[in-house]
């Protein structure tokens, strides 16, 4: 496995698609994508010393708070690819991220229709006593411009997703956060949100369309023994369906999200 930094500020690890990263068509899970995305995240930061030990210092921590992802071809199980995670700054009170799969040898960032799976995300710093944003200047210091890079996987950052107007979402089920869920900052890892709403969509669609589109927000921290109400509202799109997943306790939102298939 190779990992560095390329001289345009990407950053690169090669890896070989697990079996337990993907379905039963062998594709690559939305939710192991998360997972990919999350760690690359976590390094490349650690290699220009603003990651997780440096802000720990601070008693502070990068939260994932929106994520959209297009899975053009997403590899399968066994394929030799290579992700690439940089970061473009900050934008209001978001630090952005984007990401590329693309086949190990492949570089040709400039013809985005070729990349795998391309994805850009949008980051918060919050104090892990308070759990409340910081907009501390320290922590804006600590992200040098001259480590950004340019480039756009997808232009636009995630926009808010929320259920559409006068759409009447179903209940269809509940999850308690519980040990499997819990991440390193001691709230749900993002990721699980992602396998909570494909569990959501029916077995027939989830295991045999191909996600094109996934888009997610992250409202609301939850808990270990939260218990999280599920709903879902399906709309006809010009090419397939789009399943719109809310998770909420309390009334209050922790997560929507769109797939697109």
């Amino acid at each position: 496995m190779q990992e560095g930094y390329t001289s345009d500020n990407r950053y690169s690890q090669d890896i070989t698609v697990p079996c337990y990263a993907t379905d039963a068509s062998f594709r690559l899970k939305p939710a192991a994508f998360m997972d990919f995305a999350q760690e690359m995240a976590y390094l490349a930061a650690d290699k220009l010393h603003f990651g997780y030990d440096d802000l720990q210092v601070h008693h502070t921590a990068w939260v994932l708070s929106r994520f959209h992802f297009k899975f053009q071809n997403p590899p399968r199980w066994r394929d030799d690819i290579t992700i690439f995670t940089w970061h473009k700054g900050q934008e209001g009170l978001f630090f952005l991220r984007d990401f590329e799969i693309r086949a190990k040898g492949d570089t040709g960032f400039g013809d985005k229709s070729k990349a795998l799976v391309l994805g850009t995300s949008s980051w918060i710093v919050m104090d892990v006593d308070s759990r409340r944003l910081v907009r501390s200047e320290e922590v804006l210091r600590m992200v040098p411009f001259t480590t950004h890079c340019p480039d756009d996987a997808i232009v636009e950052p995630c926009p808010k997703v929320v259920m559409p107007k006068g759409s009447e979402p179903e209940v269809v089920g509940s999850h308690t956060a519980a040990y499997s869920d819990i991440d390193i900052i001691g709230h749900t890892n993002n990721a699980r949100y992602i396998v909570w709403a494909m569990d959501c969509i029916d077995y027939e669609t989830a295991s045999n369309c191909r996600v094109k589109d996934v888009w997610i927000n992250f409202n609301k921290e939850t808990k270990p023994g939260e218990t999280v109400v599920l709903t879902r509202y399906v709309e006809a799109t010009e090419t397939g369906k789009a399943y719109y997943v809310e998770g909420r306790t309390e009334d209050k939102s922790c997560f929507c999200a769109r797939i697109d298939f």
